[in-house]
């Protein structure tokens, strides 16, 4: 078995297409902006980024702007940190050494997804 897709959910579509593309540099793979979602080559998975409209069920809603689980393995924590503070991304904290011996810092997408960028040990 192999992990193939992860999803995350937004209420700005395409906010999140350019935050996803531009900001972060991942490359679109599929653009079905009018069926509420795009595709995204995040290095050996996709990422399929969905709009969750204002008038979804709250179990739909409560989809928006959580703690995903999703880290983007990067080669420095650091200096990836400072270039997309530069872009305007917004972290929770400064990177931080682990117990299990890995650097991460914790990002924010504009709908308020959380994602990280790690350094394994």
């Amino acid at each position: 078995m192999n992990l193939t897709t992860a999803r995350i959910f937004v209420r700005d579509l395409e906010q999140a297409r350019r935050f996803y593309a531009d900001t972060l540099g991942l490359k679109l793979v599929a653009a079905g902006m009018e069926h509420g979602y795009c595709v995204f080559d995040a290095g050996g998975l996709q990422l399929v980024v969905e709009s969750v409209p204002d008038d979804a069920p709250e179990d739909e809603q409560v989809l928006v702007g959580r703690f995903t689980g999703l880290s983007f393995s990067v080669a420095d924590v650091a200096q990836a940190h400072r270039s997309l503070l530069a872009a305007g991304v917004a972290f929770t904290g400064e990177p931080e050494r682990q117990a299990w011996g890995g650097t991460l810092a914790t990002l924010r997408d504009p709908a308020g997804n959380q994602l990280q960028i790690v350094l394994p040990p």
